[in-house]
């Protein structure tokens, strides 16, 4: 298996406890129909898990099959600049066909944010930073494609379909290693 080479890092975006006993990492890319497909996957797994599962999301937009994918990761990077990171996030996962500029600007305004500060920081040299660091650290971690998830510091390249998914993430918190 494949490692992931950065683990999960206080400037990370997470949610759920520190101290969960599963850590879930995904690399994803808004503009990807399989990360919107896996999305709906993610909210399962957070309902079942609970206080059970930290989950980290790391863009990784795959620029060439989706030229809006990092427009998109820089409207969630600028929204968590103004601490709404997860409804943009959710947003744009769940609108993946609207991701125009227009967009994205509608969006911040529907999460409550200040927008000229929003555009100013969908601009910046920080987020653009922020979301190739995320990408590097993936393709550090063998990450080629998305959605990508580690477990545990794991890469699973098992099924992330809801029952399979769920199955793997239940062995493995009562106890059973990782296969």
């Amino acid at each position: 298996m494949t490692t992931l080479k950065i683990p999960v890092r206080p400037q990370d975006h997470v949610q759920g406890s520190a101290n969960a006993p599963i850590q879930l990492v995904e690399y994803g890319d808004y503009e990807c129909p399989y990360c919107g497909d896996a999305y709906s996957v993610v909210k399962t797994v957070q309902r079942e898990f609970g206080n059970d599962l930290l989950f980290a999301f790391r863009n990784f937009p795959l620029t060439q099959v989706h030229p809006r994918a990092f427009p998109a990761a820089c409207a969630a990077e600028a929204a968590a600049l103004q601490d709404a990171f997860w409804p943009m996030h959710d947003t744009l996962d769940e609108n993946q066909e609207s991701l125009e500029d227009d967009d994205l600007v509608g969006y911040a305004e529907k999460c409550g944010r200040d927008l000229a500060q929003f555009e100013q920081d969908v601009a910046s040299d920080g987020v653009a930073e922020r979301i190739r660091a995320d990408f590097v650290s993936g393709a550090r971690s063998g990450v080629n494609g998305t959605p990508t998830f580690f477990v545990n510091g794991q890469r699973y390249d098992g099924s992330w379909q809801p029952d399979a998914f769920l199955a793997f993430l239940n062995e493995l918190r009562a106890g059973r290693e990782l296969r």
